[in-house]
Formats: C-alpha cells, structure tokens, sequence
C-alpha cells in the first residue's frame, strides 16, 4: 500500500481509493437519478414518463453493481456505463430551447456547442470551489483517488465534484435554460469551432451562480441547514473526517 503523507492528512492510495471513489460514483449516480424522477413528478405532462422509468431503472442497477464493487478501474467502467444511460435522458429535462440547447454529447477543450459551453462554464466554477473548499480543511486538491495525477490538475476536487456535478452544475444549466436566462443570442462561435458565452452572459451567468450559492438546504448527512455555497465544504470535512479516522467511511452527498 502506497502512502502518501501531506500536512498530517494520510492518503492510503489502493484499497481506500475504490472505497472513497465508489462512494463518489455512488453519490453522483444517486443525485442523477434523483433529477430525472423530480423533472417526471415535477412535469408528468411534458416529460417522457417511460423514458425516464427506463433510464431510473438502469441506474438504479448499476448503483446496486458498484456498491458490490472493490476495484477501481471496474468502477471506472460502470461509472463509464451509467454516464451512458444519464445522457440518455439529459434532452428530457431541458422543456424549453430545445432545438437550440439540445444535448447529443459531451464535447470540451473546446466546447463544440451551446449546451456543452455552459455544462464547461459550470464544472469549471464547481471544480474551482472544490478545490478551494479541499485546501481549507487541509487536503492536497491535486492528489486524487480516482482521477489521475496530472501536472496542474485538481484530480481530488474532480473526484469530489463527481457527486455534485448533476446535482449542482447540470440542474443549475438546464434551470437558466428552462428559465430562458440564458438564450441562443448569449453565445459566440469561432473559428476553430468552439463556442463560448459572450461576456455579458458570462457575467449574468456568474451573477446567478453567486445568487443560487446563497440559497439554503439541510445537509442530508449533517442534518444542519447550510447554504448551496458550503455544500463542497461540507463534503470535504466528511472526507477529511474520514480519512483521519474519525468515520468508518465517507458519506457522500444523496440529495432527497
């Protein structure tokens, strides 16, 4: 077992790092399903009610196969499958623009396409907050469980944002779209074939998240009401905790 030791926080690298990343994947999968069966209570007039049975029933049993699962690159791959099936329903939640924000696959560095260069907008902003919630209780946000180590790269606040990403980032996206805050008229194309926001929209963009951050929930976990804003905090205390001992294991956020 390989160890790595940084400001008293010890990282067990093998057999932990399936158990924190499936608990991540868990998570992510669980909140996932969470947004496509409230867009079908939410809208049962509008939405593709078997559709998304189908596509809840799937990950539904992929969530059951990962809880059984101990190896990481296994996990790699179910995480791979249920992506799959949640892209699936991604177009069902989105009731308004859809011709111009419909959703055929995930394209970034650069963004290919409307949907895709708020979804970057957005992970980026989430990873950002990630991380610095990571460096505040003292965990090193380039050392990652699941996602590689790579020069400059946050791969434990990827790792972590895995679970808020559905949750936080794609409902936030398809709410300004489904809103109409957001509009065909708020992206540039260019040359290379990316496609970015205007900085107007950026700017707008930026507002509504600061906005979204400040409204409040009670942590399904700690059972104590916290802004959206402390949701990546909380989440790594629980992983710090964990890894210091004071838990058996790291519990993901499950948003009900």
């Amino acid at each position: 077992m390989y160890i790595y030791e940084k400001d008293n926080i010890i990282f067990l690298m093998m057999g932990t790092s399936a158990l924190i990343s499936r608990n991540f994947i868990i998570g992510k999968l669980f909140n996932q399903k969470w947004m496509l069966e409230r867009a079908k209570r939410n809208y049962p007039l509008r939405i593709d009610e078997d559709k998304i049975n189908d596509i809840s029933a799937k990950l539904s049993r992929k969530i059951k196969e990962i809880h059984r699962c101990s190896d990481l690159e296994r996990l790699r791959g179910l995480e791979g499958q249920a992506a799959t099936y949640y892209n699936q329903g991604f177009n069902v939640m989105i009731l308004q623009q859809q011709a111009d924000f419909y959703f055929y696959s995930r394209s970034r560095r650069p963004p290919k396409d409307k949907i895709n260069a708020l979804l970057s907008f957005a992970y980026t902003l989430l990873a950002n907050d990630t991380a610095a919630a990571l460096e505040t209780v003292g965990l090193d946000a380039y050392v990652g469980f699941m996602h590689q180590d790579r020069p400059g790269r946050v791969s434990l606040a990827l790792d972590m944002m895995e679970e808020l990403r559905g949750i936080v980032a794609d409902r936030f996206v398809i709410s300004m779209i489904n809103r109409k805050e957001v509009t065909a008229k708020d992206f540039i194309e260019k040359e290379n074939g990316s496609v970015i926001l205007t900085d107007e929209a950026r700017k707008n963009f930026l507002q509504k998240w600061q906005k979204k951050k400040q409204e409040s929930l009670k942590h399904p976990f700690l059972g104590e009401t916290i802004s959206w804003g402390l949701v990546p905090y909380a989440q790594a205390l629980l992983l710090a905790r964990f890894l210091r001992g004071d838990l058996d294991e790291y519990p993901p956020f499950l948003w009900k």
